[in-house]
């Protein structure tokens, strides 16, 4: 359980460690409760818990549970609530109106007696609607005794259904009938890896991944990876030529269709199993609301009744040229500075291979995503959903206590490492988490200081004169190094080999050499 005590939980946090035997994460923010906790369900597949207490300390809650209910994170957040006979308690507010706002779910606990019942339903409305939800506790109950009875409810996971009718019948057809399909997986079509592979097999189609599923058809060598204004040049071009997409448990994000520019001239299947997923984004030439491997393997048995021929776009295709990125020299940046593409490539090949990948937001963050890999999906933290920054470093230890055996890596902004890092990396310390942050010091907000610079204005207001994060980092009793040469990031990687604490590598960037971000 990760959180922060108060008032209205710490009976209930000291019972839950003392008697339960249970471990109890303290963090130093309550919003990084919850934000530990998304990431341990993401990477676990376990039910993330968090605490806080009432008023300010959920208050400060709201881009956490933003951030999951956006993502479809499911997690409970154990949130106190002020007595309900005090109700001029200083920290008094209307706690279900605020989770509301924030697309999160609200359950009630209702008295002492039913506690039991309650946190089991909120268990369990987790699961089923996939994001996170609030169970307020009013403090009064916290002092009561009650006979415990132990509740579980069983959350159903069926496989939605295969479809069948006319939008099937439409949605086959127009794979048949593709001579150069691409097959693309999301987030909500992770499960359904080995179906996929086996319908792009059959069509001898080609396989992307929007940035939720980075990773998921690693080994298959049709892979093209993520696709979408991340893509490369040379993917981009084999997208724009293709003539049909099928799509897997995606929404068909703005930036995985590029505005719906790779869309055009195109017949698009979308198979998604939440109906409000289906044409949220972009309005799907045929739609099937379905199971995304159910679906897969329908529609490979109909391509095989019918006796269709494999499109043999793969034979097309040169896979190597298509997933290269461009590389850079190192000797391109200014004295002073590390070339930040330079950094990634090296970083690339030196982090361990088994890692964990967490990122911030922030300009420098498209790059990464491209040029860090990654084993799995699971292993891929991304805290976009929300479009904030400062989310980073508390997903990358509640990573950490889902994989006890595995390191973390996260990538983080300077903004980003001021507003919410700065608050935990003492608590990757206290926790001997095996974490290394990258921090990508450009002493500005970024993409605020290239808008600036866009419309030929004084970018000053967006930059930053920062205390040495390496210095801040050492002070908080982990390790800090400053990398502002190539030969500084050689000797930053032997102390990524040598690590014994929390590390911290602060990468000096010129800011008016960073990458734009590719979105």
């Amino acid at each position: 359980m990760f959180g922060l005590m108060g008032d209205a939980n710490l009976f209930m946090v000291d019972h839950y460690v003392r008697n339960c035997g249970a471990t109890f994460v303290p963090v130093s923010y309550e919003g990084s409760a919850v934000l530990m906790a998304l990431a341990y369900s993401h990477v676990s597949g376990k039910m993330g818990v968090a605490t806080v207490t009432h008023g300010p300390a959920l208050t400060n809650c709201v881009t956490a549970l933003t951030e999951g209910a956006r993502g479809h994170i499911p997690m409970v957040l154990l949130a106190g609530d002020t007595p309900v006979m005090t109700p001029q308690n200083l920290q008094n507010i209307d706690q279900r109106e605020l989770v509301k706002v924030t697309g999160a779910g609200f359950e009630q606990m209702r008295s002492a007696g039913t506690a039991a019942h309650d946190v089991a339903h909120a268990f369990f409305r987790a699961r089923v609607e996939k994001r996170p939800i609030v169970l307020n506790m009013p403090a009064d109950f916290m002092w009561q005794e009650a006979v415990h009875e132990t509740k579980t409810f069983k959350a159903f996971k069926a496989p939605a259904y295969v479809p069948e009718g006319d939008d099937l019948d439409e949605a086959v057809g127009m794979i048949a009938s593709a001579r150069r399909p691409i097959i693309l997986a999301g987030g909500g079509a992770v499960e359904a890896r080995d179906k996929l592979v086996q319908l792009a097999d059959r069509l001898e189609a080609p396989l992307a991944t929007t940035l939720k599923a980075k990773g998921l058809f690693n080994d298959h060598p049709f892979n093209m990876d993520i696709f979408g204004t991340l893509s490369t040049p040379a993917a981009y071009e084999v997208i724009a030529k293709s003539d049909c997409l099928v799509c897997f448990g995606t929404s068909l994000h703005h930036f995985t269709t590029d505005r719906g520019a790779l869309m055009k001239g195109k017949r698009i299947v979308q198979v998604n199993d939440t109906v409000t997923e289906v044409s949220k984004n972009f309005h799907a030439d045929a739609a099937l609301v379905a199971d995304a491997g159910l679906t897969a393997g329908n529609i490979v048995y109909w391509l095989d009744e019918a006796e269709i021929p494999a499109s043999g776009f793969t034979r097309e295709l040169d896979m190597a040229a298509l997933t290269a990125h461009p590389p850079a020299r190192a000797t391109t940046a200014k004295d002073g500075f590390v070339n930040f593409v330079h950094a990634l490539d090296r970083l690339e090949e030196i982090l361990p291979q088994n890692r964990i990948l967490a990122t911030d937001g922030g300009r420098f963050m498209t790059e990464v995503w491209c040029r860090i890999t990654v084993p799995d999906p699971k292993s891929f933290l991304v805290t976009a959903n929300f479009g904030s920054i400062g989310l980073g470093l508390q997903e990358a230890l509640g990573a950490g206590f889902a994989a006890p055996n595995r390191p973390v890596v996260l990538f983080t902004g300077d903004g980003g490492f001021m507003m919410g890092g700065i608050n935990e990396f003492n608590t990757a310390v206290r926790m001997k988490q095996d974490l290394v942050v990258i921090v990508c010091n450009d002493s500005a907000y970024g993409a605020e200081h290239i808008q600036f610079l866009d419309r030929s204005m004084d970018p000053g207001l967006a930059m930053f004169d920062w205390p040495s994060f390496a210095d801040v980092a050492t002070a908080l009793g982990g390790k800090g190094v400053t990398v502002r040469s190539a030969d500084e990031l050689e000797a930053a990687i032997v102390e990524i080999e040598n690590r014994t604490t929390p590390l911290l590598i602060e990468l000096r960037l010129d800011p008016n050499d960073v990458p734009r971000m590719r979105i």
